[in-house]
Formats: structure tokens, sequence, C-alpha cells
């Protein structure tokens, strides 16, 4: 008896220690990162297994998708739908703890553009997004867009509205989705107080693979 509670502590402080310092999963419930996830018909709520072992050595670099908590200014009507009841709401939380359903927090996935000290943006005039007056690479982006884009605004090449030139902040990343005109990323939120960057403090880890409901790595590509 006490061996098999000994058994089930031990493998719950093992999976504990694991998520907090090598990796877990997460759920991912938005279409802002299509193709990359959620890439096929009729797939939702992606499953990814996210590293954290990398960013101990060094910060992330441009073309790393990444999970991160939303900045205060991303928090704005994020809200988690949970039981009233006490006991249902527990195992609601702790089959999110597990990364089995979303999270309390407004946990995100987008693809990083630029880096501290990087220029970036995208103007009338420009073939797609620049960062440091070059086009960055687009091919994993969503193609057709999900939206028109306002030629008076916008144009499909920069994936929504104009934007920038902005020179992104000391240990701070610009971050957008691959499915560019449908993703609330950095170029949304350029008026807070940070921008539209997002603090390479509140990043979570590196995605690495989509385990759930199909399987593929998730590699980083050159921005």
């Amino acid at each position: 008896m006490w061996e098999a509670f000994l058994i089930i502590v031990l493998a719950f402080v093992l999976l504990i220690g694991t998520q907090a310092f090598v990796g877990r999963p997460y759920v991912i419930p938005s279409a802002s990162m299509e193709p990359t996830l959620h890439g096929c018909e009729g797939c939702a709520n992606d499953r990814i297994f996210v590293e954290k072992l990398s960013y101990y050595f060094s910060d992330p670099d441009p073309g790393d998708v990444v999970v991160f908590e939303g900045p205060d200014a991303w928090n704005v009507g994020f809200s988690v739908d949970r039981s009233s009841n006490v006991m249902v709401r527990g195992m609601q939380n702790l089959v999110a703890a597990a990364g089995l359903r979303p999270n309390t927090k407004n946990i995100l996935v987008k693809r990083v553009i630029a880096t501290e000290g990087d220029t970036v943006q995208c103007l009338e005039d420009d073939p797609g997004v620049m960062v440091n007056g070059a086009e960055t690479n687009d091919s994993f982006v969503k193609y057709p867009p999900d939206m028109e884009v306002s030629p008076q605004t916008g144009s499909a090449a920069c994936g929504g509205e104009y934007f920038g030139p902005l020179t992104v902040p000391e240990d701070s990343l610009f971050v957008m989705g691959d499915n560019r005109t449908n993703s609330l990323d950095s170029r949304y939120h350029l008026g807070d107080k940070l921008q539209g960057t997002i603090p390479v403090s509140n990043v979570k880890g590196r995605v690495r693979a989509v385990f759930y409901p199909r399987f593929h790595s998730v590699p980083s590509e050159t921005v």
C-alpha cells in the first residue's frame, strides 16, 4: 500500500520537475499559427511539446516558434472558462497544468521575427516584412491569407496593415503569427508601453513538435 503511494508521489514529483525544467505540453486553441500549427484539415487544439533547455544557454533566435506569457497589454479581455463547482474547477486546473487543456494564464505561441537591436518594418513600398533593411523569408506564412487587406492601410505582402519602423528594445522580441492576417501579435500592440514587443523573460520555451492530433516536428525557419 505505502509502496504504491510512494511510487505515485515520486512519479508526480518527476512529472512536475520535468515540466518545470525540461519541457511540457501546451494546448494551442487559436488559428494564428496556421499552417505550422493547426496545419491539417479538421485539426483543432493542437497539443505541442515545448522544450525549455535551449533558452537556459541562449536567447531565442529569429525563426524560432516560441511559447510565452502575454504581457499585461496583451491580456485585455482574456478569460478562461472554468466551472463554478470547486471540485470540477480543480480537475480542470489540474488537467491544464498537465498541458491537456488551455492554461489559466494567457499563454501564446508566435514566431520570433526580430530580436533586440533589430529594426523591423513593413511599409507601402516594401516587398514584405523587413528586418534591418532586408526582406524576410515568408515561405512558412499562410497563403492564401485568411482575410483581405485594404490597399489604403496595408498590403498582402505585409500580412496586414503597414507598420514601423521599430527598433526592438533590449532583452525583447518582436513576434508574429504565421497566419499573418489572422494574428493578434506584436503589430497589434505597437501602441503599448513595450511597443508590441515581449520580454525575453516571458518566454516559456521553444516549440519542438506537435504530438496530437497528429505528429510532426516544428523546426526553426530562417527569417
